[in-house]
């Protein structure tokens, strides 16, 4: 045998954002094994480029790190049949307060965030041509709008202070397919 085979499925935990199950896998050398899986929806994240080039960002609290983190706009799907486009747009207005056109939201990557043990993906878009639109903050959500160069971001990010992988992600995505190849 030289392929892994799941036996068994078996449902922990039903969360509002993810579900946790307990896989029984047969591995390849014929045993078998628990494996933790996490299920989730999917997501969708937004590089918002203003105006002056400075990219908007959110700062709010994280309650797995116990303090606040600065990170791009994002957010989970409402469900596995929405679009992620439609997520992103979704998002970036209720997180920011801003919104954008169809032909101003632009697919940049799509990142898987823990492979081990998650199926999270993460379908990550950069938006310009901003208008100010309204924040449609959840109740239980609290963020503060900031905007940044993408110079101080990248130095955050390389000093240690950004440590968000989909942010992490999606500025050095950013940096390389629109900055430096326009230099």
């Amino acid at each position: 045998m030289d392929e892994y085979r799941r036996l068994e499925r078996k449902l922990i935990h039903h969360g509002a954002i993810l579900d946790v199950y307990q896989d029984t896998m047969q591995i390849p050398n014929g045993n078998t094994a628990q494996w933790d899986f996490i299920g989730h929806k999917g997501a969708a994240a937004v590089v918002a480029v203003r105006e002056d080039g400075k990219l908007l960002m959110v700062r709010q609290y994280r309650n797995a790190l116990e303090r606040e983190t600065l990170e791009i706009p994002a957010g989970g799907r409402d469900g596995t049949e929405e679009p992620f486009i439609e997520c992103a747009f979704r998002e970036l207005e209720e997180e920011t307060g801003y919104r954008c056109r169809k032909e101003g939201m632009q697919f940049l990557i799509s990142i898987y965030t823990t492979v081990a043990f998650c199926n999270e993906r993460i379908d990550i878009y950069v938006a310009d041509h901003l208008e100010r639109g309204r924040q449609h903050l959840d109740e239980d959500e609290f963020l503060g709008v900031t905007a940044c160069d993408v110079e101080e971001l990248l130095e955050m990010i390389y000093d240690g202070r950004l440590q968000d992988a989909k942010t992490v992600a999606a500025i050095l995505a950013y940096y390389n397919k629109y900055i430096v190849k326009q230099k």
